[in-house]
């Protein structure tokens, strides 16, 4: 730590009251520590202690410097336990909250592969809307949010960000299930079943719909994706999703994503986020490591594909 033999002396002498008891508590001799005391003074162009018949005593100046060294003693105390932490974590636990879309995906997996190899770690997930996960993040209620479209926000900072394009989802014996990639146009007349239209979804499938000029008239409009997974599933229509909420069921063959290969279409943004000033602890520290490094994985593996 930056000038720490300098912080210890100040701390013990203002303990002390004295130079000399202050120098043999720390093992080293009066001469040494008296000249780092002047040579502080003199940096900062005010005297730390009055000298006194009987030892020293804080000036005014003295008493804000040593509150800040106290401080600045504390703040290192608690880094090197968290970097003792990263090295050997302890048990501990993690809160986050996501969306239902995201807990439904690949969330299971990823977080069965983080407890396994951490057994003594828990992680307590809750699951809401996108505005729900920004709010209990800034509230404090949970540590860590995850979430795609989720607005910027005084007071919340990204840890991670990835971009997630939207596909065709269809069951695996539509015509179009082997096609790599599709247009838009591939899918006029064929039957929608869609994200409801209070969905950032949603909002995000319009924007990609609107340059077709033709109605959108879904057979059905839902906020569960498992419905909507489940519709596909049985052929009672197509719809558009990410990748994420349906790649397990993609990985069993029960479902098919096609990226859509229309230049207008914006990626979603999925984000990791926290308060900005909130400290982790080493539980939260390995577990945002962990889940980051498995989110760059999977949407490394949509955009080679």
């Amino acid at each position: 730590m930056l000038h720490s033999r300098k912080l210890r002396y100040i701390d013990e002498i203002a303990r002390c009251g004295s130079i000399r008891k202050a120098a043999s508590r720390l093992n080293v001799a009066s001469s040494a520590v008296n000249r780092q005391i002047i040579a502080l003074e003199e940096e900062i162009g005010a005297p730390i202690f009055e000298r006194l018949p009987r030892g020293l005593r804080l000036t005014a100046a003295g008493e804000l410097f040593v509150e800040h060294i106290r401080g600045v003693m504390k703040d290192y105390q608690r880094l090197e336990a968290r970097i003792r932490g990263l090295k050997m974590p302890q048990a501990g636990k993690v809160t986050m909250a996501t969306t239902v879309g995201l807990a439904a995906g690949p969330l299971p997996g990823v977080v069965a592969r983080f407890l396994d190899q951490h057994p003594r770690m828990a992680i307590r997930l809750r699951t809401d809307g996108p505005e729900s996960v920004l709010n209990s993040v800034l509230t404090g209620e949970v540590d860590l949010g995850l979430g795609l479209n989720l607005s910027p926000a005084p007071g919340i900072r990204a840890l991670a960000s990835f971009e997630v394009p939207l596909g065709l989802v269809v069951a695996p014996g539509n015509a179009l299930a082997r096609q790599k990639q599709v247009h838009l146009a591939d899918t006029i007349g064929m039957p929608l079943v869609l994200a409801h239209t209070d969905s950032s979804l949603r909002d995000v499938i319009n924007l990609a719909l609107a340059p077709l000029n033709v109605p959108v008239e879904p057979l059905l409009e839902t906020n569960s994706m498992e419905m909507l997974k489940q519709l596909v599933k049985i052929g009672t229509g197509v719809t558009f999703m990410n990748p994420l909420d349906v790649i397990e069921d993609c990985r069993r063959g029960e479902l098919a994503f096609l990226p859509l290969a229309d230049r207008h279409i914006r990626k979603q943004p999925l984000k990791l986020i926290a308060r900005a000033r909130a400290p982790f602890d080493a539980t939260a520290s390995v577990f945002v490591e962990h889940l980051t490094s498995v989110l760059a994985e999977l949407t490394a593996e949509f955009h080679s594909a």
